[in-house]
């Protein structure tokens, strides 16, 4: 039997499993969740995923997506004018 994990990685350090894989340089949610562009407003948390690391053991493959947010003049460039 073969297993995979997906982890969230924030800048702060800290882990959240989710249940589905993400792209280089998407941008998510709080929770991992693919966000559509353009956002509604300039008022949201978003992240960029900034690196992706694979870590293989036996019987598992486990993908880490580490995130970094979206803050002032980027995030605005993404939401509707």
């Amino acid at each position: 039997m073969f297993i995979e994990s997906n982890f969230l990685v924030f800048p702060e350090g800290e882990v959240q499993e989710i249940e589905h894989q993400l792209q280089f340089n998407q941008i998510v949610d709080m929770n991992g969740r693919p966000v559509s562009l353009p956002l509604p407003t300039h008022k949201m948390i978003v992240y960029r995923v900034s690196k992706m690391q694979n870590k293989e053991s036996r019987g598992e493959m486990s993908h880490y997506y580490h995130l970094e947010l979206v803050r002032g003049e980027e995030l605005f460039s993404l939401t509707l004018r």
